[in-house]
């Protein structure tokens, strides 16, 4: 979900600068003058001396009641906006910590980066398994594994798919003393470069 919206909002932000920056240069270019060409009635820049917002379009809704409060609460809205996705971006997306249980009711840290590597590790033993990268998300006392796996041109996907679920991903359930670890594995082939026969 924040993957597509990151993209929509950078793609707008950035046709929005785009369009922004090209009627800038239209007119401290002057480039109406210089091109023969007349920019509609709407167009702001004209040439090197317009400004954005004349003294006449300041001024137009000051008898409006409405303008300065929809003005102020659309500029609001969007900082919020923005706040909202800039923290967003900086919240950590894996987790750093497991919460396991101890049996002793108080429980133990175990560090989500040495889970997520000795999973990719026992991963990579598998038949037809080149790579594997782990990540863990979620919640500490709930956490999900993330699986990306590079399969060699004779893996099996379906076998290698099986024995993920019932031996890397059920022996780390069980050592962390876990009552479930989903698990989405996302599978790939190796690239191999052409080979020469003779």
């Amino acid at each position: 979900m924040l993957r597509i919206v990151n993209r929509v909002l950078l793609a707008l932000t950035g046709v929005a600068l785009f369009l922004l920056g090209l009627s800038v240069l239209v007119g401290t270019l002057d480039l109406p003058e210089r091109w023969g060409f007349t920019t509609p009635s709407w167009w702001t820049w004209d040439t090197p001396d317009d400004v954005l917002l004349s003294d006449g379009d300041r001024l137009r809704h000051r008898e409006a009641s409405w303008w300065w409060p929809v003005v102020i609460g659309s500029l609001s809205l969007l900082v919020l906006l923005s706040l909202w996705w800039l923290l967003a971006q900086l919240r950590r997306r894996r987790l750093s910590e497991v919460l396991v249980d101890s049996g002793d009711g108080v429980g133990a840290l175990l560090r989500g980066r040495a889970m997520e590597d000795v999973v990719a590790a026992e991963t990579e033993t598998l038949p037809g398994v080149d790579r594997a990268r782990v990540s863990l998300v979620g919640r500490r006392e709930q956490p999900r594994a993330r699986v990306a796996l590079v399969l060699a041109p004779q893996a099996r996907p379906d076998e290698v798919v099986r024995r993920l679920r019932a031996e890397s991903i059920e022996h780390a359930k069980v050592s962390a003393g876990l009552e479930a670890l989903p698990a989405e594995a996302r599978l790939r082939a190796a690239k191999h470069g052409p080979e020469r026969v003779s």
